[in-house]
């Protein structure tokens, strides 16, 4: 079992650059999980670390852990009072006409036998806010930063395809799964804020899997 890379750690808290493809609760129909890798990630400490937040099976990058219940505790409050700072990277076909912007949508959760579980924008749905801007294009792709400032569920896949007009590449739930082995969103930096004490920050490096596409750190730059 590989070891997860940590790109934060202090005595409350960790922050890990999650694999794509690795589930933080365990599968119903078994197999790996967030869970299998925890003991590892105790790092001297008697708790195991319990994260914090959620971020889809496919989607890499920076996941908080905290490391002890009072942490637990004042990080889930940080994140509902929208006292933390989120970056991601997405990558979409074809190309935008606009430069940078804002999506406003309310989402609702659906359901269906053919389909199953999806996320739709719906009048009586919660409120979710994103910010976004254009990177880079490489070989007909588009790299996008996308900035949110509400947490709901697929957000960032639902914005992709009903704000801008173009699912992300790999999605099988909101675009045609084509064009990458998985759904190409990234938490490429996270900070949390904290009462008296400095900030809680990491970025996460950008993926193999963006950078066989031809984007690099040069791009993040734009």
């Amino acid at each position: 079992m590989n070891a997860i890379p940590i790109l934060y750690e202090d005595g409350e808290a960790l922050i890990i650059d999650k694999p794509a493809g690795l589930p933080i609760e365990r599968p119903r129909a078994g197999g790996q999980s967030l869970e299998n890798h925890l003991d590892a990630l105790k790092l001297g400490f008697q708790r195991v670390p319990a994260p914090v937040h959620r971020i889809d099976i496919d989607t890499s990058g920076c996941l908080l852990l905290a490391r002890n219940p009072k942490a637990l505790k004042r990080f889930s409050a940080a994140f509902e009072a929208r006292q933390v700072d989120k970056v991601y990277l997405g990558i979409v076909a074809g190309a935008l006409a606009e430069a940078e912007g804002t999506i406003t949508l309310s989402l609702t959760k659906i359901s269906s036998a053919e389909k199953g579980w999806r996320m739709i924008a719906a009048k009586k749905g919660k409120p979710s806010v994103t910010h976004w801007r254009k990177l880079a294009e490489r070989g007909g792709n588009t790299l996008i930063e996308f900035r949110p400032e509400t947490g709901r569920t697929h957000q960032i896949r639902v914005h992709a395809l009903t704000g801008l007009g173009k699912a992300l590449l790999g999605d099988p739930v909101y675009g045609n799964g084509q064009g990458a082995a998985r759904t190409m969103l990234h938490a490429r930096a996270l900070t949390v804020q904290r009462d008296g004490k400095p900030a809680i920050s990491a970025v996460a490096p950008l993926p193999a899997d963006f950078a066989a596409l031809g984007f690099g750190d040069d791009d993040l730059c734009a």
